[in-house]
């Protein structure tokens, strides 16, 4: 595969001295570690509402699956980070049909796969692997949530933000990432992911202590920043 071209997959940009790309398929590439960074599949929450009596069409573990795979030809990725919430509950695994399951285990076969938990998961979130309570790596942790008042660089989801802009009468919600100088939380990736207004009074304190806090918004080959929030040292 050949490595990514960032205008190619999304907008180019650095944290923690490292260099991402945000696309707008809500994944974001680490150029270093040649990693594909996603949060929160959700797998099989179709399923799971079904199970409720509320039925959706079955397929949005394909699709989310299916996603990943065209993320990791565009890039030449040889690592894939999966960011907590992976599976909708802790049956999940179980439930997964058989060609999304041959899905899964084809991609954990083609690269090196690590599944970090979240509150959805278990510590066994899938049936071929355990997953981590966080890792850190070049200096980065990349946990599910973030963790208010951490003060090191951090990768997190957990809260599926979507910025709302209203213009010329229409409001507008897209996925984005929430950044703060030193700390980022990515959008949902999942098919049947909702969202939280990114401006939320808890993804601004998850944040804390901050200086300043954007919604980043791939587009055209570039990063869009939005502010939601300075501090009040900010001139």
């Amino acid at each position: 595969m050949v490595p990514v071209s960032f205008t190619a997959f999304g907008a180019p940009f650095e944290f923690a001295g490292q260099d991402f790309a945000l696309s707008p398929g809500r994944a974001l590439y680490w150029a270093e570690e040649r990693a594909l960074i996603v949060a929160d599949l959700h797998l099989e929450k179709a399923s799971w509402y079904a199970q409720r009596g509320q039925m959706l069409p079955p397929y949005d573990s394909r699709e989310t699956l299916s996603r990943v795979a065209d993320a990791l030809r565009a890039t030449g990725a040889r690592r894939v980070l999966c960011l907590g919430d992976n599976f909708h509950d802790s049956h999940g695994p179980a439930r997964l049909e058989p060609h999304a399951a041959g899905m899964l285990d084809a991609l954990m076969r083609a690269v090196d796969w690590v599944w970090i938990t979240g509150n959805h998961d278990t510590k066994d979130t899938s049936a071929h692997a355990p997953g981590l309570p966080e890792l850190v790596v070049r200096g980065i942790a990349l946990r599910h949530e973030a963790r208010p008042g951490e003060m090191s660089p951090e990768l997190s989801g957990h809260f599926h933000p979507k910025l709302r802009v209203t213009a010329r009468g229409r409001s507008v919600a897209r996925p984005c990432a929430v950044a703060s100088e030193n700390r980022l939380i990515l959008p949902a990736f999942g098919a049947l992911t909702g969202g939280m207004n990114a401006a939320d009074p808890a993804i601004l304190a998850a944040l804390q202590p901050a200086r300043t806090i954007d919604a980043l918004v791939p587009a055209a080959g570039k990063l869009a920043r939005f502010p939601l929030w300075r501090g009040a040292a900010i001139p």
